[in-house]
């Protein structure tokens, strides 16, 4: 169990203190200092001064808060669309049992607020695309502590348009706002400095991502062999076909409905000899929930505020670039520089183009899409038409795109060399690609 008395204690310390010891680390110097280093009152004045953002309010965001607040950061701003779950509690220590169901990003804040005499920290309860350019060209430096690729590859997008050049096609550094990203599943953690245009980006490095696990339609709904296929059956399936509580989407919060779908995938994995199914094994299927260990983000959180402390200050060079954290066998700490991918969707101004086996159909490209470049629910325009595109707003265009799938690009009017536009959630914007038949 978290000790939470320690840490509170250790906040109340702080607050009286006024980051007394940290003074010391920033007024004098050190081999280890960036070479813009110099020791005087003005480092930790900077500190105070640096308006930071902290993206996600849960396990990993809630760390990163207090650990910013501890190092002297007072111009804080937090951002999470979520609300606080009972579950959250036993690793996400801002929160109390009176606060389910409340916005996580507001009670974070607060808690904060109530402990650090002098810290302001703005709470953002929403979504970050629903916040734009100007909003993210506000702050210094944004760190974040997210559990999604998807909104991960966003928020690498939005900070990667930020970044203007100047006539002579250079970078404009001053335009450049660093991107601190920490990561964590179970007893294994990262911590990355990414300079947008300058060091290699989030999609540089998708690889490092695992794709989101699917199951094949057919397995789960014929021949299912492990626990898992049971329950993605009646979430992908049966929910649908029986709407046991009406027209009310699948929650995977509600209890009522976690039961419903833990019965029925219990009846199918005894129909088919199938043992594992209970109600965590359901829960986790239903919310692809990763496993998080409160002492890893800890190790995490500290990473990135170390890093945050590094940017405003100069006290020490900053990591170069990625960290990798591992406690399963005896700690491991690991950095590797990792290098920017030529061609790169976000941070490369080239064309990528794309290899299609000759005569290949629509199909292969847009399982292409979902696979090699890890997008969730791609659309396809030609320089003239829509191509392919499943969504809800408009569904006129599902039999059009399900007819497109079966064509070849010859078919669909499109030759070697020709240009596409792809379009998807975990994109802020499109993305053009150039067909290379072989």
């Amino acid at each position: 169990m978290r000790n939470f008395a320690v840490v509170s204690n250790m906040m109340d310390v702080a607050s009286n203190s006024q980051w007394r010891d940290l003074r010391r680390f920033t007024d004098r110097p050190s081999k280890f200092a960036h070479p813009a280093f110099e020791p005087g009152e003005q480092n930790m004045e900077m500190v105070h001064k640096c308006k930071v953002l902290v993206v996600g309010a849960g396990g990993l965001g809630c760390e990163i808060l207090k650990n910013l607040a501890l190092s002297g950061f007072k111009r804080i701003e937090v951002i999470d669309m979520d609300t606080i779950d009972l579950s959250n509690l036993n690793r996400q220590f801002l929160f109390r049992e009176k606060d389910v169901g409340k916005s996580k990003a507001e009670i974070a804040a607060a808690f904060i607020e109530s402990r650090v005499d002098g810290c302001s920290v703005v709470a953002h309860n929403c979504k970050i695309q629903e916040k734009d350019a100007n909003f993210y060209r506000s702050f210094s430096i944004v760190i974040c502590g997210l559990d999604s690729i998807v909104a991960r590859r966003w928020l690498n997008d939005m900070m990667c348009s930020l970044v203007h050049y100047d006539g002579n096609g250079d970078v404009d550094t001053s335009t450049i706002i660093p991107l601190i990203d920490g990561g964590t599943e179970g007893f294994k953690g990262n911590a990355r400095v990414i300079y947008p245009h300058f060091s290699p980006c989030v999609d540089c490095t998708l690889d490092l991502y695992p794709p989101q696990v699917n199951f094949p339609l057919c397995t789960i709904a014929h021949t299912p062999r492990l626990p898992e296929h049971c329950v993605e059956y009646v979430k992908v399936i049966l929910w649908e076909k029986e709407k046991p509580f009406g027209d009310n989407t699948l929650d995977g919060d509600s209890p009522e409905h976690i039961e419903w779908v833990f019965q029925k995938a219990a009846a199918r994995a005894e129909e088919y000899g199938i043992r594992g199914v209970d109600i965590r094994l359901t829960q986790g299927v239903l919310k692809r929930i990763i496993p998080a260990v409160a002492s890893t983000n800890a190790v995490i959180a500290a990473s990135c505020a170390l890093e945050a402390l590094k940017l405003a200050s100069n006290i020490a060079c900053p990591l170069t670039n990625y960290l990798n954290f591992s406690d399963i066998e005896g700690v491991n700490f690991s950095v590797v520089a990792l290098e920017k991918e030529p061609g790169c969707l976000i941070c490369s101004r080239e064309t990528r183009s794309v290899e299609i086996p000759a005569g290949e159909k629509l199909s292969y490209l847009v399982e292409k899409l979902k696979t090699e470049f890890q997008l969730r629910n791609p659309s396809v325009h030609s320089s003239d038409n829509i191509l392919f595109m499943l969504n809800s707003l408009m569904p006129q265009m599902e039999p059009i795109s399900k007819s497109n799938m079966a064509k070849t690009f010859s078919d669909l009017g499109l030759s070697n060399g020709d240009e596409v536009v792809v379009a998807d959630e975990s994109l802020r914007q499109t993305i053009t690609l150039q067909l290379k038949f072989v």
